[in-house]
């Protein structure tokens, strides 16, 4: 079995969970009832164009605390930017994650961003 997930098992996880949409992206971007749940981290470094990272996912968390148990619980999978302050937001780094989890955390911001509309 091989260590670490890329673009690629995003999109087959994401496209595999009902009502989901994949927008038009130089990365990856998926949309549940319209509300983006994982999709590619836009690095912007001072004084240089924005990059698309398609090495690391940003994922919907839900809420402060959620974000908060991620970043401090397992550093070396994610971790947050200041432009991402007070959204419930975390990048989560592909190579370090396996598929199961990676299902499991794109299944769950799946869940939280469309049980309103399912």
């Amino acid at each position: 079995m091989r260590n670490g997930c890329d673009a690629g098992d995003v999109r087959r996880v994401a496209l595999g969970l009902p009502g989901v949409a994949e927008m038009e992206s130089d990365g990856f971007d998926f949309r549940v009832g319209n509300k983006g749940f994982v999709w590619s981290y836009p690095e912007r470094l001072p004084g240089k164009p924005r990059v698309i990272r398609t090495d690391v996912a940003v994922l919907y968390v839900g809420d402060e605390a959620e974000k908060q148990a991620l970043l401090l619980g397992e550093p070396d999978l994610f971790f947050t930017t200041p432009g991402y302050g007070g959204l419930p937001l975390v990048m989560l780094r592909l190579a370090k994650v396996d598929v199961e989890r990676l299902t499991e955390l794109i299944t769950d911001a799946w869940q939280m961003r469309g049980s309103g509309d399912l």
